[in-house]
């Protein structure tokens, strides 16, 4: 009966001093609420940065190099397009969209 007192005494000494915890976890932010909102998420990025960023790239969708236009029309219409895979994009425009018929 003795030993059994002990052995319960040393059990919970053990799982006191296992299962502390400490003041350092509880000072972080993370402990109460470990998720942030998104407007916090997203302040590293500033957004100055973001609007230039999209304005940038709606800039370079509306100047697009001849060729890649040449390759979207191609693209949009299937005989060019089959063309183009043994032929190349340019080599089927040209076929299909380089000399304009006029009648």
């Amino acid at each position: 009966m003795r030993t059994l007192i002990i052995l319960m005494l040393l059990a919970v000494l053990v799982m006191a001093a296992t299962c502390y915890e400490s003041h350092e976890s509880m000072e972080s932010y993370e402990y109460l609420n470990p998720f942030i909102n998104r407007r916090r998420a997203n302040d590293f990025i500033q957004a100055d940065m973001r609007l230039e960023a999209i304005t940038q790239e709606r800039i370079r969708e509306r100047n697009k190099a001849p060729r890649e236009r040449q390759r979207e029309i191609c693209e949009d219409y299937y005989p060019c397009e089959l063309y183009a895979f043994r032929h190349g994009y340019a080599a089927a425009y040209r076929h299909y969209f380089g000399r304009r018929r006029t009648k």
